[in-house]
C-alpha cells in the first residue's frame, strides 16, 4: 500500500471513530437518545432492550463519550490532512497505538463490566478504523 493510500484511508479511520460521536451526543436529551440506547443495547448483546438513557448520569456519560469520539476522529482527519505528509510513519503509528490503546481499555472494561458482548463488536471496529495501517506504506 502506497502513502496516499494510508493517507486516504485515514480519513475513513476518522469516519469510523468520529461517526459514534453524533449518535452518543443524541444521547444527552431524552427525546433523542434511542440511537444510543439501541447502540448500547446492540453494544451489549443480545438485544433486550435493558440499557436506559433514564439517568441523568448515563446521559451525561453519553456526551463525555460523544464528545471524546468526534474529537479522536476530527483529531485523525486533520493528522492526515495537515501532518501526514510530513511525518507519515508518525502518524500511522500514532493512530495505530492509539487505536490499540482504546481497544484494549475499552474491551476489558466491558469483559468487567459484564458486557463482554462488546469484544466482538470492538474487534469488528478495529479491524475497519486499523485497516492497511497495520504495515508501513511502501
Amino acid at each position: 500500500m502506497t502513502a496516499q493510500s494510508h493517507k486516504s484511508y485515514l480519513k475513513f479511520t476518522a469516519f469510523v471513530i468520529g461517526s459514534f460521536g453524533p449518535v452518543f451526543f443524541l444521547g444527552t436529551m431524552l427525546p433523542t437518545s434511542e440511537p444510543a440506547r439501541w447502540t448500547l443495547d446492540l453494544l451489549s448483546f443480545p438485544l433486550d432492550g435493558l440499557q436506559s438513557y433514564e439517568a441523568p448520569t448515563t446521559r451525561f456519560l453519553s456526551a463525555l463519550t460523544g464528545g471524546f469520539l468526534f474529537g479522536w476522529g476530527v483529531m485523525v482527519w486533520c493528522l492526515q490532512k495537515w501532518v501526514y505528509d510530513l511525518a507519515p510513519e508518525g502518524v500511522r503509528k500514532s493512530v495505530l497505538v492509539g487505536t490499540l490503546a482504546w481497544f484494549i481499555l475499552d474491551s476489558t472494561g466491558s469483559t468487567l463490566s459484564g458486557n463482554a458482548s462488546n469484544v466482538f463488536f470492538n474487534v469488528i471496529v478495529l479491524l475497519l478504523a486499523v485497516g492497511p495501517l497495520w504495515r508501513p506504506a511502501r
